[in-house]
This record gives structure tokens, sequence and C-alpha cells, in this order.
């Protein structure tokens, strides 16, 4: 006896975004879909998935641009004072 295979939707997730604007909008637009709760059951853990990775995405691209920015300030963070 046979048992079937069970599909793995790690290898058929979409790419992540290009950039962290791209990523930010996809995310939005996810979580409205989300909370809208007009989503079918089967696709709300998928849903719930992709905007795990699209979040975990935009703090590393933010963390990135924070790491550069203490760089070039000489190791620390100054506060953003707004002119």
């Amino acid at each position: 006896m046979t048992m079937p295979k069970a599909s793995s939707t790690a290898s058929s997730s979409p790419a992540l975004p290009d950039n962290y604007e791209a990523a930010l909008q996809e995310l939005k637009q996810l979580v409205g879909q989300l909370e809208s709760g007009q989503m079918p059951l089967d696709q709300l853990l998928t849903g719930y998935q992709r905007g795990a990775a699209l979040l975990g995405f935009c703090r590393d691209k933010l963390q990135a641009v924070e790491d550069q920015i203490k760089v070039l300030v000489g190791g620390q963070l100054k506060p953003w004072n707004e002119a």
C-alpha cells in the first residue's frame, strides 16, 4: 500500500520581493486579506506563513540600513531630529 506524498509548500512558495517597498506593499495587502475574514480556511496558513516571511525580510532590510548608519556615524546611532 502506497501512501500519498505530502506536498511541500516551502519549495512552491513565491520568491521574496527585490526590495523593501515591494515587500511592505505585499505585506499590507496580505494583512488586509487576512483581517477581512474572506480568505478561505485552506489559504489562511499559507497567507500567515507568507506574511511571516515578508515581515522577516522587511526587518532584515531595516536592520541592514540601521547597521550602515551606525558605521557612518562612528558606531553610535544618533536620534533623528526633524528640523
